[in-house]
C-alpha cells in the first residue's frame, strides 16, 4: 500500500543515488601504489566525492588536482579541489585543466596517474586547442546545448576542438600507466562519451564534427571553423601505442542506479516496466509517449500498483526564453498527455541534482497538477513553449531539490499508476 504517491517517488530518487555514490564504488577499482610517482587528476561533478574516497582508501599524501562544478565540493586533505562552471565552461576550469595537463606530463613507466571522471566534465575539463580563446569555446558549448543535438553529437564537436579530451589527456601522460575511473553519465555507458573521452581514444572524426555543425545550422566563430577544417584537429585514435598503458573502469552506471530503484518499487508491491537506462529524444516529447503508456496500462486491470521506470538523457531544443531543463520539460509533456488521469503520479530528475539551468533535480506531477497550474494562472502549454518549465513547477512548489548528490549517473523517470 502506497500512502503518499509522492514521497514513495521521492525515496526512489534517493535509493537510485545512493546505489552510485562514490564512497561505495572507488576503492574497489583502485590499483596498487606505483614505485614512482603517484598523480591524481579528475573532473566531473562528482569529482569532490571520487577524490575524498580515493584519500580515505589511500591513507598519506598524495598529489593531485580534481575539478568539480560550484558547490560540489568535499573536504580533502592533499587533492586540490577546483570549483569551475558548468555546463559553460569558465576561466577557473580553463586554468585547471591547464594545471592538470602540466602535472600528467614528464611522467615515466614506473609513475602512475588516477584519472577520476564523471559527467559534467566536458564542460569543466576545457583547455581549447591552440588558436581557439576561452569565449569561443564558451559559445560553441552553449550553441551545442541549445540546438537539441544529443551527447554524442555535442562531444563529438567538443573532441576536436580540445587540446585534453578525445584521448589528449592519456596522451600527454604517457609512458605513465593511467587508470581512469568513470561514473557514467550517458546513454550506453561508452567510455569515450563520458566527459568526451579524456583517456580515450576517440574514433570520431573531424568530418563528423563539420557534419553535426552544418546539421544543426551551427554558426561558429571562423577561429573554430578553421581548427575544424584543418588535419591538425584528428583527435587520436583507438590502437594509438598512447593508450596501450591506459586502463578505464565504469566504476558506476545508470542501469545499477536503475535497478536499486526497480527492486525497491518490487519491494512495496509495484510491477515495473523497465524500459532501461538509454532513453534518448527530445524531453517533452518522450513525455507524451510515457504518458500515452501509462493511460494504456492505467485502462487495463491490474491488482497491483504498476510504474513506467526509465533513465537515459533527454535533450531540449531551446526556442523560447524561459528557464528549465529536460527532467521538467518532460513532466510537462507528461501532464499534458495524461490530462490530470486522477491515478498517475510521476517523478523526473537528474541523480546529480541539478536539472539544466536552476538548482533543481526536476520535479514531481500529480493527478491534480494541470487543475492547481489553472488555478494559479498557468499555461501549461504556452510555459512548455517556451521552455519555461522551472518557474512553472516552482510556482507549484513542486520542484525536487537534493542539493548537490556527489554523483551523477543521469536521469531517472518513474510514472505510477495506482
Amino acid at each position: 500500500m502506497i500512502d503518499s504517491p509522492n514521497l514513495f517517488l521521492r525515496e526512489l530518487f534517493d535509493v537510485a543515488v545512493a546505489a552510485a555514490q562514490p564512497a561505495l564504488r572507488v576503492p574497489k577499482y583502485l590499483p596498487s601504489r606505483p614505485a614512482g610517482e603517484l598523480v591524481v587528476v579528475g573532473a566531473g561533478k562528482a569529482g569532490g566525492a571520487m577524490a575524498q574516497a580515493v584519500e580515505q582508501a589511500w591513507p598519506g599524501r598524495l598529489d593531485g588536482l580534481v575539478i568539480t562544478r560550484y558547490g560540489h565540493t568535499k573536504p580533502l586533505n592533499y587533492i586540490e579541489l577546483v570549483e569551475a562552471a558548468h555546463p559553460v565552461p569558465d576561466a577557473s576550469g580553463h586554468n585547471a585543466a591547464r594545471q592538470i595537463m602540466q602535472k600528467v606530463q614528464g611522467l615515466s613507466e614506473d609513475d602512475l596517474v588516477v584519472c577520476l571522471i564523471s559527467g559534467g566534465g566536458s564542460a569543466l575539463l576545457s583547455l581549447p586547442a591552440e588558436g581557439i580563446s576561452l569565449e569561443e569555446k564558451q559559445q560553441v558549448n552553449q550553441m551545442l546545448l541549445a540546438c537539441g543535438a544529443h551527447i554524442g553529437e555535442m562531444n563529438c564537436v567538443r573532441k576536436h576542438l580540445s587540446a585534453v579530451k578525445g584521448g589528449r589527456l592519456a596522451k600527454a601522460a604517457w609512458p605513465a600507466k593511467v587508470v581512469c575511473l568513470m561514473i557514467s553519465d550517458v546513454p550506453g555507458d561508452d567510455p569515450g562519451t563520458i566527459a568526451s573521452g579524456p583517456t580515450v581514444g576517440d574514433p570520431t572524426t573531424r568530418d563528423e564534427a563539420l557534419e553535426i555543425v552544418a546539421r544543426y545550422g551551427l554558426s561558429l566563430p571562423e577561429s573554430v571553423m578553421a581548427h575544424l577544417r584543418s588535419p591538425d584537429c584528428e583527435s587520436p585514435k583507438p590502437g594509438d601505442p598512447h593508450f596501450e598503458n591506459v586502463e578505464n573502469h565504469i566504476i558506476a552506471a545508470p542501469s545499477q542506479s536503475l535497478a536499486a530503484a526497480h527492486q525497491h518499487a518490487s519491494a512495496a508491491g509495484v510491477e515495473v516496466i523497465d524500459l532501461g537506462d538509454q532513453i534518448e529524444g527530445e524531453a517533452r516529447d518522450v513525455g507524451s509517449a510515457h504518458g500515452a503508456m501509462a493511460l494504456k496500462l492505467a485502462a487495463s486491470k491490474c491488482s497491483s500498483p504498476r510504474m513506467i521506470l526509465s533513465g537515459g538523457e533527454c535533450t531540449v531544443t531551446l526556442i523560447g526564453t524561459g528557464v528549465g531543463g529536460p527532467n521538467t520539460e518532460y513532466l510537462m509533456g507528461l501532464a499534458l498527455a495524461l490530462n490530470g488521469h486522477e491515478r498517475i503520479h510521476a517523478i523526473s530528475c537528474d541523480t546529480d541534482g541539478v536539472d539544466g539551468a536552476r538548482e533543481n533535480a526536476g520535479a514531481l506531477i500529480s493527478p491534480d497538477t494541470l487543475k492547481r497550474a489553472m488555478a494559479a494562472g498557468l499555461d501549461t502549454a504556452a510555459m512548455l513553449k517556451n521552455n519555461d518549465a522551472w518557474h512553472y513547477f516552482n510556482a507549484l512548489g513542486d520542484l525536487v531539490v537534493s542539493g548537490p548528490t556527489h554523483t551523477n549517473v543521469n536521469d531517472l523517470r518513474a510514472v505510477l499508476i495506482l
